[in-house]
């Protein structure tokens, strides 16, 4: 249950945190992708005082927690304002 915690969890409360903490998508995002392996880290450093993890273990899951983190963040944000190219315009 902990690794479950630690890999999906914390990083959406991350993301949720830092799209309501900054305004803009750019700086949430940065904020969500520095944040996320950092906090992993302290987190796994407290779960396990003893050592049996590396840091090198966090180095290996921060493309996950990274990515689970950004996107809560674009969830967060909401739909683009970009306008939606429909297939059947240029047929």
């Amino acid at each position: 249950m902990a690794p479950f915690l630690v890999l999906f969890v914390l990083p959406v409360l991350i993301g949720i945190g830092s799209a309501l903490l900054f305004r803009k998508i750019r700086g949430a995002s940065f904020a969500a992708a520095v944040g996320s392996p950092l906090i992993v880290y302290l987190c796994v450093k407290w779960v396990d005082p003893a050592d049996t993890w590396s840091p090198l273990a966090t180095l290996l899951v921060s493309p996950l927690v990274i990515a689970v983190a950004v996107t809560t963040v674009l969830l967060c944000a909401g739909r683009s304002h970009l306008r939606k190219h429909r297939a059947w315009d240029d047929a």
